[in-house]
């Protein structure tokens, strides 16, 4: 019997195309897109913000400036026609920086035009670049006349221009030496956890179906349990959830690279990855059967389980990146599952972590599944038998 129910269900999904284009195909062109999308995201050589300049000053200093603001890899320059520009929007940048006459003597500040959809970090960021370099060329005077003035007593000393590179060495918590986390390691963790949350459709529009055609009634009759009859719908969706994660890090690791962005890495625990994705499913099942049991039509279901999904993935981090969000955001975000599910994947993907790093999401994760289902089964006796 139990055999049966487990066949019935992989023939019910297998014949819904809506069904496996929401679990499969949905989430790996997601997959491909943000990746591509985000992939200069995590790269700091590459060119983040636009720029024009007008130097009215024309002095050894604003030429300085200028020189040292064309060597940072993060900044792009853009030629204006003329000096009598218009709004960074119509010449195409997001800055444009005016030097007056009288900058090289202090007398006046640099005039900062800034486009009007520029965010206020890239703002930050941008005039953290100007002052690094007028201090950079500061220290550099600095050193030349010291060399200037006290050469006689070491004709061998040399000054040299001053460089980052000499004041501070970089490197990411728990990589090797110059590796730098990607935009692959950021979107296929979030995607994933997205994609198994998508089996609370199809899983629930099959219950519903089987439960306005006495299918589950018939079942009952038959002194199947209610743990038999959700252990039907439980393995097989977790058989399925399991070939959607893999399928999905196959995305990662081949595709995405095809197009240009980097490929996806396992360089954590595979035993870890396997707790977090069975833990993951368990919690998204669960939900789709309480989602299942609660609602009364098809439409319920699909209209209150995409809701659902939306909603904890805005919340999780799945759709906006927590370390972009506000500190208040990314303590409330502690309540969605997929947040725990996310966290769970970047301690593998992003961070390396072992077994015992992901053990509390994984224990949050199973927790949730199991609370779920006994609240399922509450309602759907309940209802059962008033119907009964």
């Amino acid at each position: 019997m139990f055999k049966a129910m487990l066949i019935k269900e992989f023939l019910l999904v297998s014949r819904d195309k809506h069904a496996l284009a929401a679990l499969f195909i949905m989430p790996a062109v997601f997959i491909l897109i943000m990746s591509l999308a985000l992939k200069d995201v995590m790269n700091e050589d590459k060119s983040l913000m636009t720029y024009a300049l007008v130097d009215h000053d024309q002095s050894v200093a604003s030429e300085a400036l200028i020189n040292k603001l064309s060597t940072i890899s993060t900044l792009t320059k853009h030629t204006l026609n003329s000096d009598k520009y218009r709004s960074p929007e119509e010449e195409g940048v997001q800055f444009i920086i005016d030097i007056p006459v009288g900058f090289s003597k202090g007398e006046q500040p640099l005039d900062i035009s800034v486009a009007a959809d520029t965010s206020p970090s890239l703002l930050t960021i941008f005039k953290n670049q100007i002052a690094l370099s007028w201090m950079g060329n500061k220290l550099d005077e600095v050193n030349l006349a010291n060399q200037d003035s006290f050469s006689f007593l070491d004709d061998e000393v040399e000054t040299k221009p001053f460089d980052e590179a000499t004041l501070m060495d970089v490197q990411y918590a728990k990589l090797s030496q110059d590796e730098k986390p990607t935009s692959t390691q950021q979107s296929v963790p979030s995607w994933i956890v997205f994609g198994l949350f998508f089996v609370i459709i199809p899983m629930s529009t099959i219950f519903i179906s089987e439960r306005k055609q006495n299918t589950l009634m018939r079942l009952s009759t038959m002194n199947l349990s209610l743990s038999a009859l959700f252990g039907g719908k439980i393995l097989p969706y977790m058989v399925i959830n399991q070939v959607q994660v893999w399928l999905m890090i196959g995305v990662g690791m081949y595709i995405v690279p095809l197009f240009g962005a980097a490929p996806l890495t396992i360089d954590g625990s595979i035993l870890g990855l396997i707790l977090v994705s069975l833990s993951l499913s368990l919690s998204a099942i669960g939900l789709s059967i309480l989602v299942a049991s609660a609602v009364d039509s098809i439409e319920q279901a699909t209209t209150i389980g995409g809701i659902i999904n939306i909603l904890l993935g805005a919340i999780g981090g799945v759709m906006v990146p927590k370390f972009v969000m506000p500190e208040a955001m990314q303590t409330f975000s502690a309540i969605s599952p997929m947040s725990w599910g996310l966290e769970g994947f970047l301690d593998i993907f992003l961070r390396r972590g072992t077994v015992s790093d992901v053990l509390n999401e994984v224990i949050a994760l199973s927790l949730f599944g199991v609370i779920s289902l006994l609240i399922a089964s509450i309602v759907f006796t309940y209802k059962q038998r008033k119907n009964a």
